[in-house]
């Protein structure tokens, strides 16, 4: 599933609270974003549309429930990085994450730790 940026602050809403309202969204967003409530109940119905959340009414309330998992997404909009920006190839990802001088001592040992637990039977 794509998320685009706005809906991607949205769902990070979403994946904090739990199952949630659009007014408690609004009030985790809108000082970051300058978003209305409006604007915070139209990103909330197109996730729903797009299947990214539930909606179930409470009265007056709707309240909406993550239906895919932020790792779920996570691995979703890093396939389609690794796709869009090295033809499909984790070797050139790596080696840019690893020569990017922004990686710190801390991210390379657990770079070094990973890829060592993976090798090792």
């Amino acid at each position: 599933m794509r998320l685009s940026d706005t809906e991607w602050t949205v769902m990070q809403a979403v994946w904090t609270a739990g199952p949630t309202t659009a007014r408690a969204v609004h009030g985790q967003v809108a000082d970051s974003t300058e978003w209305t409530y409006s604007t915070v109940r139209t990103l909330l119905t197109r996730l729903v549309e797009k299947g990214a959340l539930s909606a179930r009414k409470l009265g007056q309330t709707t309240e909406y429930t993550a239906l895919v998992s932020q790792e779920s997404a996570q691995r979703s909009a890093l396939r389609s990085l690794l796709e869009r920006a090295f033809g499909g190839h984790v070797g050139p990802m790596v080696q840019h994450l690893v020569s990017d001088k922004n990686l710190s001592p801390k991210d390379r040992e657990q770079l070094q730790r990973l890829l060592e637990e993976e090798e090792s039977p």
